[in-house]
C-alpha cells in the first residue's frame, strides 16, 4: 500500500536559502545583546531559540520574512551541531513569541507588510526598535489582541507569557556607549549583558584580594 507522507513534500532549509542578506552592523549588535544575555539567563534552559538575522518560512510557496530578531519558546535551542540554517514553522510546529524589527534610518515594510504578515502568524509580542528617533519613542512594544497589535506603555515593557520584560536604556556594549535594548525582570531592574557580568565577577574578586591582603593573607596561598 501505498504511504502518503505529506511532510515529506514539504522544502528544507537548504532548499529554500538562496543568497546571503545583507545586514546592518548596529542591527546586528543589538539582537545579538539580546540572545547573549538570554544565554547566561536561560543557560539551564534548553526550550528557547533566538533568530538573529533569520528566515522564518512560513509557506514553502512564499519567499521567508527575516526580522532582525525573533524569540521562540518550548522548542529545542539546538536541534545538532551543524544549527539551524533557517526556522520553517512546518517543521518547528511552533509559532515565535516575539518578533524584533530594529529600523536603521527609515521604515521598510515594518508598519505594513511586516506587521500585515505578523499579525496573520499571530506573532505575540511585535517590537519595533527605531533607535535614530529625535522627537518619538524609540522603542514600541505592541501586543496582538484580539487580531490587533496594540501599544504597550512603559519602558521597560512586562511580558509575562516570556517572564521578562524588554526595555531601552543607555548603556555600554563591546565598548560602544549608545542606547541598547535589555532584558529586566519583574521589578524592572535590567539584566546583566555578559561582559558587564564579567566586569563584576572581577571586580569582586578584586575586592576580596584587598580584604584579604588587608588581613595579612596571602590570597594566592588561597587557590
Amino acid at each position: 500500500m501505498l504511504q502518503y507522507d505529506p511532510l515529506g513534500c514539504l522544502p528544507d532549509a537548504e532548499d529554500l536559502l538562496g543568497d546571503d542578506t545583507p545586514f546592518n552592523q548596529l542591527e546586528h549588535l543589538i539582537c545579538r545583546l539580546l540572545e547573549a544575555t538570554l544565554a547566561m539567563v536561560w543557560a539551564d534552559r534548553m526550550d528557547w531559540f533566538f533568530g538573529v538575522d533569520m528566515g522564518i518560512y512560513y509557506d514553502p510557496d512564499q519567499p521567508a520574512i527575516a526580522p532582525d530578531g525573533f524569540l521562540s519558546l518550548g522548542i529545542e535551542r539546538i536541534i545538532d551541531e551543524n544549527l539551524r540554517l533557517a526556522y520553517l514553522l512546518w517543521e518547528e510546529q511552533r509559532v515565535p513569541i516575539m518578533a524584533l524589527e530594529v529600523i536603521s534610518h527609515q521604515p521598510g515594510g515594518e508598519y505594513n507588510t511586516k506587521r500585515k504578515i505578523y499579525t496573520q502568524l499571530e506573532v505575540l509580542y511585535y517590537v519595533i526598535y527605531s533607535p535614530h528617533r529625535q522627537r518619538k519613542r524609540t522603542l514600541e512594544v505592541y501586543r496582538l489582541v484580539d487580531g490587533k497589535y496594540q501599544l504597550q506603555l512603559g519602558n521597560p515593557v512586562w511580558l509575562p507569557e516570556i517572564g521578562l520584560g524588554i526595555g531601552s536604556e543607555i548603556g555600554t556594549y563591546q565598548g560602544i556607549t549608545r542606547e541598547w535594548l535589555y532584558w529586566y525582570n519583574e521589578q524592572g531592574k535590567r539584566l546583566l549583558a555578559p561582559e558587564e557580568r564579567v566586569q563584576q565577577a572581577e571586580q569582586r574578586a578584586q575586592l576580596l584580594a584587598e580584604r584579604l591582603r588587608s588581613l595579612g593573607v596571602d590570597s594566592d596561598s588561597l587557590v
